[in-house]
């Protein structure tokens, strides 16, 4: 049996509409996020690899510092609940959150802080 098909003239099944708005109100440039990665700064430190200097950022759950490249501005929490989804305004509002909602985190912190959220969310499932 195929997925009913009542979006985008015919081309797009329910899950498939919601995964468009979720990506493209994620890609919006929200300035809080900006300003969490700027009061992570710590200085310039001498990038090891080029003798040049750079400035650092520091993670906040590891403590420790590493270049703008390597640090991303993480939701405290998640914006969609390990739960799962509730609804698009409390989805809004936890994704444009304030500056205390979020925290700066170095990649290898932030894919932990994914991968668990991720398993609770597929227990949660069961």
């Amino acid at each position: 049996m195929a997925k009913e098909k009542p979006f985008n003239g015919g081309n797009w099944t329910a899950s498939r509409k919601r995964s468009f708005i979720y990506s493209t109100l994620r890609s919006g440039r929200w300035p809080v996020k900006y300003q969490c990665i700027k009061d992570a700064e710590r200085g310039t430190r001498i990038n090891p690899e080029t003798g040049r200097k750079r400035k650092v950022y520091l993670c906040s759950d590891c403590g420790e510092l590493f270049p703008q490249k390597e640090v991303v501005a993480d939701h405290i929490s998640p914006i969609v609940p390990v739960t799962g989804f509730d609804t698009w305004d409390a989805f809004i509002g936890r994704l444009f959150c304030e500056i205390d909602g979020y925290q700066a985190l170095c990649k290898e912190c932030h894919q932990k802080k994914t991968n668990e959220e991720n398993k609770k969310r597929k227990e949660s499932r069961k």
